[in-house]
């Protein structure tokens, strides 16, 4: 049986302003999505913006972890147009198809193990054991925090390896955490082998590593021993104490251009208003002040980790 590799990212970040146009375009959205709901749906969907699933997050199965808010599998058709015209409208090109193409994987995840199953390559209780963590494009929730006709209110939508969060403050926006993450990297099998989801960041982090000179690569890495795990994970309950790795104001211009890609790469999965505001944020504070980490071997096809921080935000994958 080929082992998966899995693919996490978290992009922590926060924006005090932003275009208007777009505020209202995202609250027109969610509010036309919320009025397809029925009255039934809006019991299910809309909490409080004190309810703690909003501080809450997990990149877990659902089947280990049961979200807040109205299934995806529950709507209807038209409803579901709607709530992706909610995500377009929140969401970059290449963020929506991202975090579309998340949702997808898990179809294509119970793909794989129904395969394996029906070649006997693995036994029933393994079969019964992948399918309870109830993979599916249809087990994604949405949840709203409060009405978008209120001055704060948020919306989420999560599941297995995706965790959108935004929380709307008048004319100050939080987007805390962004969570995204692929079940495989890169999958294996049938018309889809090849897909990756998240490749450029992966291509991106292993070019900048094994760009650096012995010295920079020395101070960059960490450890030699992957974390089953982000370090910040949802269940972990740890933050970002320090900066780890090699400091920007170390690495040369071209290293300093790579590490500057990465950053974009994840920036601008945000619509591009936003995105541009949150990368003039981060380039104010200055490349130089940014922070480049890595765990495990150098090679894309073995078990890695790297991670960037600045004083504005985070990432790791």
């Amino acid at each position: 049986m080929q082992k998966l590799k899995l693919l996490l990212v978290i992009f922590l970040l926060s924006i005090n302003a932003f275009a208007q146009d777009n505020v209202e375009e995202v609250r027109i959205s969610v509010q036309t999505f919320v009025n397809s709901l029925t009255e039934d749906q809006k019991k299910i969907a809309l909490v409080t913006i004190s309810d703690s699933a909003r501080v809450k997050w997990s990149n877990l199965p659902v089947g280990l972890k049961p979200r807040t808010g109205i299934k995806m599998g529950s709507l209807s058709d038209e409803q579901r147009i709607l709530l992706h015209r909610v995500l377009s409208a929140s969401l970059s090109s290449q963020g929506y198809l991202k975090a579309t193409s998340i949702m997808h994987l898990d179809n294509l995840l119970n793909m794989y193990y129904d395969t394996l199953f029906r070649r006997k390559e693995i036994n029933e209780t393994t079969y019964k054991r992948m399918r309870d963590l109830q993979w599916s494009t249809q087990n994604f929730f949405v949840a709203l925090f409060n009405k978008p006709t209120d001055s704060v209110w948020g919306l989420k939508l999560e599941g297995h390896h995706l965790s959108l969060n935004f929380t709307f403050d008048n004319n100050r926006l939080a987007i805390t955490p962004m969570f995204v993450g692929t079940d495989p990297a890169q999958y294996p099998t049938s018309e889809y082998a090849g897909w990756r989801v998240l490749g450029q960041e992966e291509d991106l982090g292993i070019k900048l590593i094994n760009i650096l000179s012995t010295g920079q690569k020395k101070k960059a890495t960490i450890s030699d021993k992957v974390p089953g795990d982000i370090f910040t994970g949802a269940e972990s309950g740890k933050r970002l104490l320090d900066y780890s790795g090699i400091k920007a104001s170390e690495l040369n211009k071209k290293q300093q251009d790579i590490l500057l890609q990465i950053v974009r790469e994840f920036v601008f999965n945000l619509e591009y208003e936003k995105a541009v505001i949150e990368f003039a944020k981060i380039t104010k504070a200055g490349v130089s002040s940014i922070y480049f980490g890595w765990i495990g071997p150098y090679e894309e096809t073995k078990p890695h980790y790297f991670v960037l921080n600045g004083p504005t935000f985070f990432n790791r994958v």
